[in-house]
Formats: C-alpha cells, structure tokens, sequence
C-alpha cells in the first residue's frame, strides 16, 4: 500500500528493496501447492538458542519480500527467528491477493520456520499492516497452524466493497489491481473477489487463536482503508463465536466513519495514540486510535514482546 502522504516512505511501509542486514538470510521455500519455489527474509535463532519465539512479518498490498521492515530488527535485538515472505508478491496478479497458493505460501513460511532449530510451536506470532493486514485476517481464517497470536493494523476485509471504495476516492490504481488479481482484467469478478476476501471466507467455528485488530480513525480520509473494513470483520466474528450482542451498530460505524469520537482514558492508548474504541469478545479485539492508514510499530512489537512472555 502506497504512503498515504505520498511523502518519503513510512517504516511500516517502506518498499525499498535494499537495505537488509546481513544477518537476515533470503531463502526459497517451494510451495506446497505448484512447487514454485517462494522467497522470504529469514533469520535463524542464536546458535543453541532454545524455545525462541517466531515473527511471521506480512508485507503490504505494494510490495513483496524485498519490502523493508521495521519489526525486523526489533525481532533480531531480541533473538528471535523472524520471516518475511513473498506469497506471491504484490497484489496485482491473480496468483497473488490471498489466492490458495498465497495463503497456503504463508503456511508453507510459517512451517519452514517452525522447523529450524530453536522454535517455539507455541510463540508464534503473524502481523501485518494495510495488505499485510489483509493478509493477517486471511491467515487467521485459513491456516492450519496454532498461532498465538494475530495482529492485523488498517486491514482491507472486502475486496469487493474496497474496489468501491477505492473508486469512490478516486484511488484507481488500487482498484485496477482487485480486478487484476480476480478476473481477467477487463471488469471485477464479484464471486471471486469475495471468495478472497477474509469477511467472507469460512473460518474457525471458534477461537483457537487471538487476534487484535488496530485501525487509525482518519483512514478513508487521509488513507486508503475506512475503519468499516476493520469493525465488519469484527462484526463477522462476533456472531460467528455466539456473541452477535457485542456488533458494532450500524450508527456506532457510522459515528466513527464520520470520525466522530473522542478518546477515552479508561481504554487506554497504542503507543503514544489515544484509544478512541474498543470491542472485544473472547479471542478477539478490535481497536479505533488516534492515527491514520498505519501501524503504530512500537506498539506492535511491544504487544507481541508481552505475549511472548506469558
């Protein structure tokens, strides 16, 4: 996803493609579905190092593996393995966007990493922001591995209602790109825009894994995502786990579309940003801070550097 600034690149979104330390080594893992193999960033645990968390880093709807990434070295300081796959790359072919071979790509990288020395089956944690999002919720929906936890920052949750959006907003290119990657490039194909899009894929019929979802209140307006991709997901999983009760309201979505909301102490804050609202039900969060089209990366890191620990 392209900076919303249109400024110099962001950290979270830096699709620069030089830059990796030398300790993080490019690998090619062959997918467990064509064969072909998929390259990744991968740094391996301390030599001895044992029951070491793993970092599964997803890179944005722009970009691919090469893309920079600032968990990266926080997840080095803290000698953890760490990948950061391609699935497929950029979102705007049809092998890409969360097809079967995208996610099952991500799986293959999660496994790869699960079996080199050192890893923890049970600290393994996959974010991402904007596509990388995306991909995050899709992951959470579709994977076969027990994850500990997902954090999805400024997700797009349906490609169809996105492509909409994005014309509404006059961001052509993105929607170019959703009929790209689901038809043959002449007009949007609904049925396989929906089929992989997270709010409509079939999922867990109960948590066995948490996830945390983080959207910035002004994106939709000074970004590419509205918050409405991130509480419908919600939504999805709220009545999904038998918790309908705990849906963001039609006028709730509303509110907070027309940034209407003030911060709230008692909810705390993500990083230095004001929490704005919350909604949880077990295994499951969704937040609306003070921010825009982002991650707040500290903030990331320290969430998963908390859960690591427990």
């Amino acid at each position: 996803m392209a900076n919303p600034d249109k400024g110099a690149p962001v950290a979270w979104d830096d699709t620069r493609k030089h830059g990796w330390p030398a300790a993080f080594k490019r690998v090619a893992i062959p997918s467990s579905v064509d064969g072909v193999k998929q390259a990744a960033y991968f740094l391996a645990a301390p030599e001895g190092a044992k029951k070491v968390p793993v970092l599964v880093s997803l890179h944005t709807w722009s970009a691919g593996y090469e893309q920079q990434d600032p968990l990266a070295p926080m997840a080095r300081k803290e000698g953890w393995i760490y990948i950061h796959p391609n699935f497929r790359g950029r979102n705007n072919t049809p092998d890409a966007c969360l097809s079967d071979k995208a996610l099952a790509d991500i799986d293959d990288a999660i496994q790869y990493a699960l079996d080199q020395p050192g890893a923890d089956a049970a600290k393994v944690f996959v974010t991402g922001a904007s596509g990388g999002g995306m991909a995050t919720l899709g992951a959470y929906m579709r994977s076969r591995h027990e994850v500990r936890l997902f954090l999805s920052w400024v997700p797009i949750s349906d490609l169809v209602a996105w492509h909409g959006e994005s014309l509404a907003r006059k961001n052509k290119r993105y929607a170019d790109e959703i009929v790209a990657c689901t038809s043959d490039g002449a007009e949007l194909n609904m049925a396989e825009a929906r089929r992989r899009s997270p709010l409509h894929m079939e999922g867990p019929v109960r948590p066995r894994s948490s996830i945390e979802i983080f959207a910035g209140i002004h994106d939709g307006h000074t970004g590419s995502v509205p918050v409405s991709q991130s509480l419908l997901f919600f939504n999805r999983l709220a009545e999904q786990y038998g918790h309908p009760e705990r849906r963001v309201g039609e006028e709730e979505i509303a509110r907070l579309l027309a940034r209407d909301a003030r911060a709230d102490m008692a909810l705390g804050k993500v990083g230095d940003r004001a929490v704005l609202f919350k909604r949880s039900v077990p295994g499951v969060d969704v937040t609306i801070f003070e921010g825009g089209h982002e991650m707040v990366v500290d903030a990331c890191f320290k969430r998963i550097q908390e859960m690591a620990g427990q």
